[in-house]
């Protein structure tokens, strides 16, 4: 027994010397991270005192401070910055649906700043501004070397006033300026309308009004059309939408789920990560989703794109999403301003990260750009008749159908044009619908079955939807 118990105590004090030994260099390694980072504050503190003592102009001390926070977030990456107390009090105005400028969406790439996508029914969507568009010059001066607040800074002004951007377009040669007069931005999140048995969303930023809005639109031109049961299907064109808030997403992503994941957000801890699953109850009632994405979708559009098509409850169509999979957190400051820091990544349901990436279509289809003059040379070379057997003098009519069945054919040939004609304004909301009157035209089972083989998610990253960073 003395043996064991001097064997146990010896094994103790041996534990004790093991981890004093493995202990000792970490915790000297820690101080003299310590001592290094302090090292370096000083070493601001001392620039800091020397720019103000002999700087050849006088110094504003505040600006001086928060242009080195600034700095210091912003090179973290695009989407962290220092928010003055006049830029967090114009954020909190544009969560809330108002405020004023030119109407875009913009980011920071290679020193200039990238329109992510214009507004709709803004003086810079009027004036012909498109997603992908890099600002090089405001009014003359060049915005390299300045950071996206500044160069935002430069793009506001009085309501009334003009604004020259020089824009450089992929496709174009040279770049061109184009003149803007500022305006007061009212945004309307939701924009529901019908285009003959389909229901169109038009989902433009995620704000505060954004739910509330698509909730009463959609119940509105349901009953438009008589109910449920005359719609063939629901388009959600989130194309040019540059995202906002995350709560938002979820909720707009819920109103077409029954149940599943909708997204997770993963920070440095992973105990900070947080899931968020769909409730019962569906809107669409079930019906077909096609959901409309492009370049100019970002964020919380990418959300709710990729909840639904990994899902299998939607359809995705048009061009790659922007690929902004980053979560931001806006955390109050002393003195009334606000740090806008990325905090998280998210993923979609099946576990993948569409940071840098974007969410890619189930089905591509691009915008074409037309230029007016080629379509008139088209439909003069195509030949195609102007006038019909009916047109001519004489001409045999259909005894075989009923009054009714040939109103019936008239109708939906005057449909079929409606959609032609779609076709010429918007290529890519005429293929949306196209799809949903294909869907209608199967019986149900049949359109399960389809759209399980069209809609199959593209493979994650490889990553469990479980695991946590």
């Amino acid at each position: 027994m003395k043996k064991f118990v001097m064997a146990a105590a010896g094994g103790t004090i041996a534990g004790i010397v093991a981890t004093t030994q493995f202990v000792g260099p970490l915790l000297a390694q820690e101080e003299q991270r310590n001592a290094s980072v302090y090292e370096q504050l000083d070493l601001f503190g001392d620039i800091f005192e020397r720019v103000r003592a002999q700087y050849v102009e006088q110094v504003n001390e505040e600006e001086l401070i928060e242009a080195a926070i600034d700095g210091m977030l912003t090179s973290l990456d695009p989407h962290s910055s220092y928010l003055s107390p006049d830029d967090a009090a114009d954020m909190r105005v544009q969560t809330r649906g108002e405020f004023g400028g030119l109407g875009i969406e913009v980011t920071q790439e290679d020193g200039f700043v990238k329109v992510v996508s214009p507004i709709d029914s803004t003086p810079a969507d009027e004036a012909g501004i498109e997603a992908g568009d890099f600002i090089t010059h405001v009014d003359g001066e060049s915005v390299l070397g300045l950071t996206l607040d500044e160069a935002v800074d430069m793009m506001r002004g009085p309501v009334g006033s003009e604004i020259v951007i020089t824009v450089v377009r992929e496709g174009e040669a040279e770049p061109f300026d184009v003149e803007i007069v500022r305006d007061t931005i009212t945004l309307t999140a939701v924009r529901t309308r019908t285009q003959g048995q389909t229901v169109v969303l038009r989902i433009t930023t995620f704000n505060d009004q954004t739910f509330p809005n698509l909730e009463s639109g959609l119940r509105e031109e349901v009953e438009a059309l008589g109910g449920m049961e005359n719609v063939n299907g629901f388009v959600i064109d989130l194309r040019n939408n540059p995202g906002g808030l995350l709560n938002q997403a979820i909720e707009v992503s819920d109103a077409f789920l029954d149940a599943g994941e909708i997204v997770s957000t993963r920070g440095r801890d992973p105990a900070d990560g947080d899931r968020y699953n769909a409730e019962e109850g569906d809107l669409a009632e079930g019906k077909p989703i096609v959901v409309l994405i492009n370049g100019g979708s970002a964020s919380a559009s990418e959300i709710v794109a990729g909840a639904l098509q990994d899902h299998r409850r939607a359809i995705v169509v048009g061009t790659k999403s922007f690929g902004k999979g980053s979560v931001q957190t806006v955390m109050p400051l002393r003195g009334e301003g606000a740090m806008r820091l990325t905090t998280a990544r998210y993923y979609t349901p099946s576990g993948r990260s569409i940071q840098a990436l974007g969410v890619s279509p189930d089905i591509i289809v691009a915008q074409p750009n037309r230029n007016p003059v080629d379509e008139e040379a088209d439909e003069e070379a195509s030949g195609l008749p102007t006038r019909s057997e009916s047109d001519l003098r004489g001409a045999l009519g259909n005894d075989s159908l009923s009054e009714d069945e040939a109103r019936q054919i008239e109708e939906d040939r005057e449909k079929a044009e409606e959609a032609a004609a779609l076709r010429e304004e918007d290529y890519q909301l005429a293929y949306a619908i196209d799809i949903l009157k294909g869907l209608s035209a199967l019986g149900p089972e049949v359109r399960a079955l389809s759209q399980g083989a069209i809609v199959a998610p593209e493979s994650g990253d490889g990553e469990d939807s479980s695991q946590s960073e």
